[in-house]
């Protein structure tokens, strides 16, 4: 679990930071080099989320979404400067627990 849990972690800063770069460039005018590596970024995230050894696509990905979500509120408050309330840290926690609800072995 700690292999699929760093997977998930890498992917997702790959994801919102590669999100986030071209977010930069388009909206807040950055150099056209931030979007190229904004892309670059997301495609490795697509890259890094294959390496799961989960069976199903389908799984992987739908517990990686809850993954995303509490990695999009912990970017928000370190890099945005957007302190999370109590609702987005029940929402965060509700998302893990769907997570490991879904990733629990299956016999």
């Amino acid at each position: 679990m700690i292999y699929a849990t760093i997977l998930f972690i890498i992917a997702g800063i790959g994801e919102i930071g590669g999100g986030y770069l071209i977010w930069l460039w388009l909206r807040e005018g950055k150099p056209f080099y931030w979007g190229i590596l904004g892309g670059v970024a997301l495609a490795l995230y697509g890259v890094v989320a294959t390496f799961q050894s989960f069976p199903t696509f389908g799984r992987v990905y739908a517990a990686y979404g809850g993954v995303f979500i509490v990695l999009s509120v912990l970017w928000g408050w370190g890099i945005d400067k957007q302190k999370p309330d109590i609702l987005d840290v029940i929402g965060a926690g509700i998302c893990i627990i769907g997570v490991i609800v879904m990733l629990w072995p299956r016999s």
